[in-house]
């Protein structure tokens, strides 16, 4: 059984404020008309101590952006380029959102609070600062599926309609407006690094470094890593460590992000910022979840493809601090701690105990090859076949002498499994759009989590 967040008292630490010269703008969040509560994670806001808050200092915070208290003064919008399908762009950064406050939790992690449509920035170019309300629900579904199924990402904190019509190209407009927060270890993106590259701001990266090492701890490099006691060659090994681990991840939980942009690949190996995403129909390795994705760059299957090369792109930028070869041997460790993670995060969601790399790499073959054969949606596979029950064919042999994790869980007894496929997300979007009927979300979110409790505590990520 999944235990809940640790509670834990109010903690600040703006830890950021050092860097907020060279990294971020101040900035101001927008004025809305109105401020209707439509989601807050009670799961989490303990988490953080926050707990505490009414509706109404709940708005306060998260609606006005008045400042929790000893926190930043003012919203920070981080500037950041980024490569987007391939291309470099330096001309973005946090176009309508804002990192709000930062505090620690029980366990001592530094975690932000961020922000999605708050309103403009410098970096908002032509657009509006302004988030759909369809984008926000779609971002809790996403958000709250990933964490019962084991992916390290962001949570959606908070979610209150703002009364604006908005106007978008890919959904029926006018459209509802919200502002959501988001809560995750941190906002640094690859992007990040690549800016400082871009103006060879050689003191501001050697500063982003040991801000990233210190607030974002993890493992030293293997005893024979070429420069292991260097930096950003440390820094290197830990986010490919941590970013092989969220490729893996995805992976297994049959999700496609749709849109691995370097400016969307965050140093502590979160998930987060969804938009164009998907849960796979059927285990495709061509299924693209953005419709603008023509050429399947950040298809399903080419998902990990993409985070080694976003890893390839930050080895670049570090190469202003560090030389070349400790980080590209750094780099090469990806592709063996991808399918270590593969092989682990399988057996957790299968329901059965590891037998070490070799055999759990031929049981993966196995399931793959027969969710490709039989067309079986993969939630339904892991669900069909949980603690190794159900084999056929091939997949008998795969799962010989595997051993089940005990569970009495009833969630196992259902004769489906949760799912998160496009059809269910129009379904309790068109509730909430047409009857105002917030029901099947709120439903919907309790059966998830339930889901999460029933697989138990799942792999920690990698790199920390």
């Amino acid at each position: 059984m999944r235990e809940d967040p640790q509670a834990s008292p109010y903690r600040p630490d703006p830890a950021i404020l050092p860097l907020a010269g060279w990294i971020a703008d101040e900035v101001a969040a927008a004025e809305f008309p109105r401020a209707t509560l439509r989601f807050r994670n009670r799961r989490w806001d303990r988490a953080v101590g926050l707990s505490d808050l009414d509706d109404e200092q709940w708005a306060a915070h998260f609606a006005r952006f008045e400042p929790l208290a000893d926190n930043l003064p003012r919203p920070l919008a981080l500037r950041y380029h980024g490569h987007q399908f391939r291309v470099y762009n330096p001309d973005i950064g946090d176009g309508r959102g804002f990192l709000f406050a930062q505090m620690r939790d029980a366990e001592g992690r530094l975690l932000d609070l961020g922000t999605k449509g708050s309103g403009l920035t410098p970096y908002s170019r032509t657009a509006d600062g302004r988030l759909t309300l369809k984008g926000a629900v779609r971002e809790i579904l996403a958000t709250e599926m990933l964490e019962a199924l084991g992916v390290y990402t962001s949570k959606t904190f908070s979610v209150i309609e703002t009364g604006e019509e908005l106007w978008r190209g890919d959904e029926p407009s006018p459209t509802r407006s919200a502002v959501m927060v988001r809560l995750s270890h941190g906002h640094i993106r690859i992007g990040t690094f690549q800016r400082l590259l871009a103006l060879e701001e050689r003191e501001h990266m050697a500063e982003l470094v040991d801000y990233c090492l210190r607030q974002f701890p993890g493992p030293r490099p293997p005893a024979d890593a070429p420069g292991r006691d260097e930096p950003a060659t440390i820094l290197m090994h830990q986010v490919v460590e941590r970013l092989a681990d969220l490729a893996a991840a995805w992976m297994v939980a049959g999700f496609v992000h749709g849109v691995l942009n370097t400016d969307n690949m965050n140093v502590t190996g979160e998930s987060f910022d969804y938009g164009p995403w998907r849960w796979l129909p059927a285990w495709d390795a061509s299924f693209t979840a953005a419709y603008f994705d023509h050429a399947g760059l950040y298809a399903f299957g080419r998902q990990p493809e993409a985070l080694h090369w976003n890893l390839g792109q930050f080895a670049v930028a570090l190469r202003l601090l560090a030389d070349a070869p400790p980080l590209i041997a750094a780099l090469e460790r990806f592709g063996p701690l991808y399918m270590d993670a593969v092989a682990r995060r399988w057996c957790w969601r299968l329901g059965v105990e590891s037998r070490g790399s070799e055999r759990d790499g031929l049981l993966v073959a196995a399931s793959e090859k027969a969710m490709r054969e039989n067309g079986t949606q993969p939630d339904t596979f892991f669900h069909r076949h949980r603690g190794g029950r159900n084999a056929e064919g091939e997949l008998t042999g795969a799962l010989e002498g595997y051993r089940a994790v005990p569970s009495d869980d009833p969630y196992w007894d259902l004769p489906a499994p949760e799912t998160m496929l496009i059809e269910e997300v129009e379904a309790i979007w068109s509730a909430v759009d047409q009857r105002d009927d917030w029901a099947p979300l709120h439903d919907k979110i309790g059966a998830i989590r339930r889901m999460g409790h029933a697989h138990g505590p799942p792999p920690p990520p990698r790199g920390h």
